[in-house]
């Protein structure tokens, strides 16, 4: 299958006074043209400053990329200048984050960012640009799109704001998404038009997505694979059906145990004791030895490498064998 995304041995880390702190701790991983791919994880766990690493948008200091390669058509991203990577970034790789409201500038239109976007890099006029931007926002449902052009920030809803946002991500048509928690701050009610949406788009636009949640239900809804991230590290790598139907880590039957379903028996929700260690002191062995029910000895005296179950199916469990 041929490869768009490529991370191998990715390495993030924050200097501190207190300390090194490794966020991103030898994360690899493949994506594919057109291909949708959920990340999750708790928070904390490294999704979002992974997205940042492909981005190279890490604030330095105290971030920066301590090693690895980041292989996007070809190009190793860590090695182009910047100014060549200004061309990548919101051309080829665009990013929706977490709450559009922070994203989005207060004091120009909606429209106005939009259009903005598509002038810097595609070259257009005012007039043709305008015109794009204006189509992308009908594009992504937005009614009225002429009227809501001149519209601010504070004008719009939460899930009309999302809208805005992905209309400025897509209007170049990138070959990649990073779609960094496009749901959490919405109401329940607008996040699974934001999902639909995205989907249709995806297919409409050829493209890839990174999808990055702490919802598996969210993932269920649009990815066909999905990485399972813990304590800077990928657990679990698996195609959704099979990872919803016997998952490998138990991390992940932890976070499919906290699913709210119908019909779920037994009254209160799982839940997963303790939180995301410290990323400066992380424990020995395992990084999920001092949550997991199903830890032993070994589990506190070596980390587990990322351990091949199937095609497609990885997971770093010493219960899978190794």
């Amino acid at each position: 299958m041929e490869t768009l995304l490529k991370l191998d041995n990715l390495r993030t880390v924050f200097d501190t006074a207190e300390g090194t702190a490794r966020v991103v701790d030898g994360v690899s991983f493949e994506i594919a043209p057109d291909e949708a791919v959920g990340l999750v994880g708790e928070s904390g766990c490294g999704k979002s400053m992974t997205a940042l690493s492909i981005m190279r948008l890490v604030t330095s200091p105290p971030g920066r990329i301590d090693g690895g390669s980041i292989m996007f058509e070809g190009k190793d991203l860590l090695a182009l200048p910047e100014k060549e990577m200004r061309r990548v970034r919101g051309n080829k790789i665009s990013i929706v984050f977490q709450e559009p409201l922070t994203s989005l500038n207060p004091v120009f239109t909606c429209g106005e960012q939009v259009r903005e976007a598509i002038a810097l890099h595609q070259k257009l006029s005012r007039s043709d640009s305008k015109a794009k931007a204006i189509e992308m926002l009908r594009l992504v449902r937005i009614p009225d799109p002429e009227k809501r052009y001149g519209a601010y920030p504070h004008q719009m809803s939460g899930g009309m704001r999302q809208r805005v946002m992905i209309a400025m991500a897509l209007s170049c048509e990138p070959r990649l998404l990073l779609a960094d928690e496009p749901t959490s701050a919405l109401d329940v009610s607008v996040q699974g038009q934001i999902i639909e949406l995205l989907r249709e788009l995806q297919e409409r636009m050829h493209m890839a997505v990174l999808l990055i949640t702490h919802d598996l239900a969210v993932v269920a809804q649009m990815a066909s694979r999905v990485l399972v991230m813990y304590a800077g590290v990928i657990v679990e790598e698996a195609p959704v059906g099979a990872l919803f139907q016997k998952p490998a880590h138990p991390y992940t039957e932890g976070l499919l145990g906290s699913i709210a379903r119908l019909g779920r028996s037994g009254g209160r929700l799982a839940t997963i004791p303790g939180s995301v260690p410290d990323p400066f002191r992380l424990p020995p062995g395992c990084r999920f030895s001092d949550r997991c029910p199903k830890r032993f000895e070994k589990c506190f005296a070596a980390e587990p490498p990322l351990i091949d179950l199937s095609p497609g199916r990885r997971a770093r469990c010493w219960l899978c064998g190794g």
